[in-house]
């Protein structure tokens, strides 16, 4: 958990450090509370009857206990201020650590583990910190302080305590070690909540149209049991420590003042000795009495520390938990590396030199050897059988992930060379899934940096291309027409041309199609794609596509089978020499279409 803590900022240590100072200061001004009961004791058992000297004992207790509660508020806003500072810091840099992550990665950790890394871990780090810094301090300060008070006063008195505080300790670690694997449970738990939530509401038409309500229901009831029956397990364990606490420190208390009386009786009177004899033994007895007061107080100030640690120790599992998971994504190594290379000079060719690649933990590559050339302003597709390897392929390029072995050039430099920024700036990328986000139309389209300036006349030029005027100007407030949260509110088909706008406004050297024509009919796919190579002459693009209707007027066409290239060339020359595009081909047309297109 410490590791976690290795980032905090200058500030928030020096914030941390202040606190620690104010809290030793509560500390001192709570403990000088029992010397003044004592003294007031004395007072009383004495018979004194100058007023005067219980009210400076009075203001001075009344006086430590306003210094203490001072800065008591003190400590707990600068606690809350820290405990929010880091909280925003530690997010900030787990959710940029995942946004540098490659899909490899995510899979890894799942969307719905790094939600929940991000939100409900966190919260448990802050909590933490926020009543860490007020207790945790607070607790040992006030127990060791408390106990050098009475060292050396009666070692009788002291056992007490001693046998006391074996207890709570022995208690505290035994339902501790009991408690903490459960606590690693519950955030796992949590994540499966999370991801059965998200699965339900991402899938709800599907849910509702196998009618499979019931099976969904009856899906998050069971992770939700076992996520209650984990909590209630920890709480109820947790909730022992409470009474045992409270058992103790009664205990405590009456222990304390039974061996007092005893030593207070065990000071003689001598009835037949002298007035200064009889009263110097009234004084010890008083002096005593005094002693054993400020002595339960100071008894219960150990306690009481105690059940400080004990609130700590209910949230220091599950924080510690959530701490490891936290580091788990932050010391995640990352697959892809940004380079160096800022500059290009080149005009988009791309060449796939030797590629092969295999995904973390698998048994065999997915790709092998791939390698073809892609010239400026060419365009070259890509088919074959679905698991075929189309889309890793072109996510090669894109730098979704880098290569096992072999190389892929850009303008003749390793993509692995180049920064982000650089790469991206030349490539418009459009995904097998569209994916919008909850903004207006234009927010859509033009959606990221390009490294150069874009015009609204860029946003409608980019639309026209991408068929998408049709249905964006006749919304009423055009542009500004709000996307809801994943494009819900659009068709598929409309999702599609909007991803591809996105792409075609940024005037890439280079347009990445990842099977983004799927849901468009005939006609529009035909009209997009004849727009693409009239208006965008000079654009190199890589097409995945299912149709060969989509691919048959490609440059060239790289026929992939089971990850290995199973032949190159135009429509027409694969349908003379390759038997796998050819098996592709008729699968969709007849042999007489086949002829007729021809």
């Amino acid at each position: 958990m410490l590791h976690i803590f290795s980032n905090m900022k200058t500030k928030d240590r020096l914030l941390a450090l202040l606190c620690l100072l104010f809290v030793c200061g509560q500390v001192y001004f709570d403990l000088r509370l029992p010397d003044y009961t004592a003294e007031i004791t004395v007072l009383i058992s004495s018979e004194v009857t100058d007023l005067s000297q219980y009210f400076t004992a009075g203001g001075n207790m009344l006086g430590c206990a306003l210094c203490s509660a001072c800065l008591t508020v003190v400590v707990g806003y600068l606690a809350a201020m820290i405990a929010a500072d880091f909280s925003f810091d530690v997010r900030a840099k787990l959710f940029n650590k995942v946004a540098a992550m490659g899909s490899g990665e995510i899979k890894k950790f799942s969307t719905a583990s790094l939600i929940t890394r991000t939100t409900n871990d966190i919260t448990q780090i802050q909590m933490i910190i926020a009543m860490g810094l007020q207790l945790m301090l607070r607790a040992p300060i006030m127990a060791i302080w408390a106990i050098a008070k009475i060292v050396g006063k009666s070692w009788q008195l002291s056992a007490v305590v001693a046998v006391a505080a074996v207890i709570v300790v022995g208690s505290m670690i035994i339902l501790l070690s009991i408690m903490i694997p459960k606590f690693r449970i519950v955030q796992k738990q949590i994540d499966d909540v999370n991801r059965i939530t998200d699965e339900n509401l991402s899938g709800i038409r599907v849910v509702r149209a196998f009618n499979a309500e019931k099976y969904q229901e009856d899906k998050f009831e069971t992770a939700n049991n076992n996520l209650m029956k984990t909590q209630l397990f920890t709480g109820r364990g947790m909730a022992f420590l409470s009474p045992i606490m409270m058992f103790v420190q009664s205990c405590v208390s009456v222990g304390i003042y039974y061996v007092g009386a005893m030593l207070i009786n065990g000071i003689n009177v001598p009835l037949n000795g002298t007035l200064t004899e009889i009263m110097a033994s009234v004084s010890d007895r008083s002096v005593m009495l005094g002693e054993v007061v400020s002595f339960s107080s100071y008894a219960l100030y150990v306690i009481m520390s105690f059940v400080m640690l004990l609130m700590i120790f209910m949230l220091l599992p599950r924080a510690q938990v959530s701490a490891t998971r936290i580091n788990e994504v932050i010391d995640s190594d990352i697959s892809v590396i940004e380079g160096t290379e800022t500059t290009s000079e080149g005009n988009g060719d791309i060449e796939f030199r030797d590629v092969s690649f295999r995904y973390p933990d698998a048994s065999a590559d997915c790709l092998k050897n791939i390698s073809f050339t892609a010239k400026k302003g060419e365009t070259v597709a890509f088919i074959g059988a679905t698991g075929s390897g189309k889309s890793t392929l072109v996510g090669l390029a894109a730098r979704l992930y880098d290569t096992t072995e072999g190389t892929v050039l850009l303008d003749g430099k390793d993509v692995r060379e180049y920064s982000f920024e650089t790469l991206y700036n030349k490539i418009g990328y459009v995904p097998q899934k569209a994916v919008l986000f909850a903004d207006t139309i234009e927010g859509n389209v033009t959606f990221g940096d390009s490294g150069q300036e874009m015009t609204d006349s860029d946003v409608k030029n980019a639309l026209n291309i991408a068929q998408a005027e049709d249905f964006v100007y006749v919304k009423e407030e055009g542009l500004n027409s709000q996307v809801s949260q994943s494009g819900s509110n659009l068709s598929g088909g409309q999702k599609q041309r909007l991803s591809i706008a996105r792409a075609i406004a940024r005037k890439p050297e280079i347009l990445i199609f990842d099977d983004s024509f799927s849901a468009l009919d005939y006609k529009t796919d035909s009209i997009l794609r004849q727009r693409i190579k009239t208006d965008l002459k000079g654009t190199t693009c890589l097409i995945v596509a299912q149709r060969i209707g989509t691919i048959r007027n490609a440059d060239r066409i790289v026929v992939l089978d089971n990850g290995a290239v199973a032949g190159i060339g135009t429509h027409d020359e694969l349908m003379k020499n390759c038997e796998v595009y050819q098996q592709i081909a008729l699968s969709q047309l007849s042999a007489s279409e086949l002829a007729a297109n021809a």
